[in-house]
């Protein structure tokens, strides 16, 4: 164990050195996740939104197997950053969840802890390269994956007026969507986050004074399109499932309803079958930060954490 504990040391000293100097990352629901998860020794585990390890150090120190632990993420920043893992056995997947789930299914491995963390992550927010916020000026980016085509300069510039209201609509749930979507179109071209936050808050002048931002809705439903976060979930969620070995555990952290209604439903359909069901619910309400974690990491306030484990072979009189 004293190999991992290095290894663990060293993964977090790169995050330190390549973090914004005014942000810590800390994973949300660690202790929740702990707690529901309950990893023993020997466990193995499945992080398909792996980010900077926040979450897959915890586990792993409690698992002590990294040979049976596969960690995935799209981005290639994260992925360097777990690279000091691999060492000690640890697979990384570079790609998206559902494809890097695919994969897994096909090999036909299965795993005791399957943990999605969804969304996007604090260092992601705090990269004004990455475009993803309109707290820094940066380009119209918002890819998980910089290997990917789509940005949402390309969506902001080129996009129809009609489809941008209806991605609007459906991934940011904004009511003003035809509003936004003109002003967007009539204010082309568009090609930094500051630029296109002071379009829409002009777009919104009833919204300007209310402590959420204005922008805030679009700039979570362009993140969403450019990375197909709802289909993506839709369809890994019966994946994940599959990926479950007998008595394994799925937990989905969400941070707003449209992450949270398919995991919940999806929940729901697998363990409602009564004595015959193959899955339990280990959550019947989502579990949310508490105040003492509110208090020092505010990216919590919005997290949802769903549990579902895998009876198989473990009901009444086997």
């Amino acid at each position: 164990m004293g190999a991992i504990h290095r290894r663990l040391r060293t993964l977090e000293a790169f995050v330190h050195m390549h973090k914004d100097t005014t942000t810590i990352h800390t994973p949300v629901l660690l202790d929740a996740v702990l707690r529901l998860a309950d990893p023993h020794k020997g466990a193995s585990y499945l992080d398909v939104t792996a980010g900077y390890g926040g979450h897959a150090r915890a586990i792993l120190e409690k698992t002590g197997s990294p040979e049976k632990a596969v960690l995935v993420d799209r981005d290639s920043t994260a992925i360097d950053a777990l690279r000091p893992l691999e060492a000690e056995g640890v697979r990384l997947l570079h790609g998206d969840f559902l494809s890097a789930s695919q994969t897994l299914v096909a090999e036909g491995a299965q795993f005791d802890i399957i943990l999605a963390d969804l969304g996007v992550s604090s260092l992601h927010l705090d990269m004004a390269e990455r475009g993803f916020s309109f707290a820094q000026d940066g380009p119209l980016d918002m890819r998980m994956d910089v290997r990917s085509e789509l940005t949402a300069d390309k969506i902001v510039n080129t996009w129809k007026e009609a489809d941008i209201e209806d991605i609007l609509k459906r991934y940011g749930e904004e009511w003003s969507a035809r509003s936004v979507a003109k002003a967007i179109v009539e204010h082309r071209p568009i090609h930094d986050t500051k630029t296109l936050a002071d379009v829409v808050k002009r777009a919104l002048p009833g919204k300007a004074a209310k402590k959420v931002h204005p922008a805030t809705k679009t700039f979570q439903a362009l993140r969403i399109a450019v990375n197909d976060e709802l289909g993506q979930l839709e369809s890994a969620l019966s994946v994940w499932l599959k990926l479950l070995a007998p008595g394994g555990k799925l937990l989905v952290i969400s941070f707003h309803s449209l992450e949270d209604r398919p995991v919940k439903q999806a929940f729901a359909d697998v363990s409602g079958g009564g004595y015959d069901a193959e899955f339990q619910l280990l959550t019947k309400r989502p579990i949310t930060a508490d105040d003492n974690e509110l208090a020092f990491n505010p990216r919590s306030r919005s997290a949802k954490l769903r549990g579902v484990a895998n009876i198989k072979n473990q009901k009444k009189g086997e």
